[in-house]
């Protein structure tokens, strides 16, 4: 008697665990989808630069399930892109290490409180590091491989090209990329959070079947 209650215990709080693997790889599976078909230019950023819907998905899983599955839905969907990436893995590293600092302080709050006020918080947060991070990761990691096949002239020149006044790389990232960075972020977590609102008694039930 006592090892069957042991056994079901045991297959009670394996469920849960299954579900998160489940949901997570869904979400991975969205990502990857939406990097694919979203991505689009907008006309305030130089053309190589795109935008997409990517990061929500991450977001969701971070908020829903933990950071630790949020940050595997940025792994996976980066690892994804190495099959057809031009930057020798260097953009999907840096794709990964800008999405796992959105995802990480909205999970983190998540965990903590489901006061979507602090929540919400915490996503904005994400998306503000997500984008002083931008900075480095852009400087010291993707620009210098994007300078292999187009000189530092000619990648100047294209911020230039809407803003005459820049004159330094630096000088972009701050005035181009991190805004940018930031309101990417900030849609993801806009995105997520109503989503989250409504998947999280969901998730409270999945839970505590275990």
């Amino acid at each position: 008697m006592n090892n069957t209650t042991t056994a079901n215990k045991t297959s009670s709080a394996r469920r849960p665990d299954l579900r998160r693997m489940v949901f997570t790889a869904l979400m991975a599976a969205l990502s990857i989808i939406l990097s694919e078909l979203t991505s689009f230019n907008i006309p305030l950023m130089p053309s190589f630069i795109s935008f997409d819907f990517s990061d929500m998905p991450a977001v969701l899983a971070s908020l829903t399930m933990g950071p630790v599955s949020g940050v595997a839905v940025c792994l996976i969907k980066n690892l994804e892109g190495l099959f057809t990436t031009s930057t020798g893995g260097v953009g999907e590293l840096s794709n990964f290490i800008l999405s796992s600092c959105l995802v990480l302080p909205a999970g983190l709050v998540a965990r903590k409180t489901h006061k979507y006020g602090w929540v919400i918080t915490g996503g904005i947060c994400g998306a503000l590091l997500m984008a002083l991070v931008s900075i480095a990761s852009n400087y010291f990691i993707v620009y210098p491989v994007y300078t292999k096949f187009m000189p530092l002239e000619g990648i100047i020149g294209a911020y230039q090209a809407i803003l005459p006044s820049v004159d330094s790389l630096l000088e972009c990232l701050v005035i181009f990329n991190v805004p940018f960075t930031f309101v990417k972020g900030l849609t993801a977590v806009a995105i997520s959070v109503p989503l989250y609102k409504r998947l999280r008694p969901i998730f409270n039930s999945i839970s505590s079947e275990g």
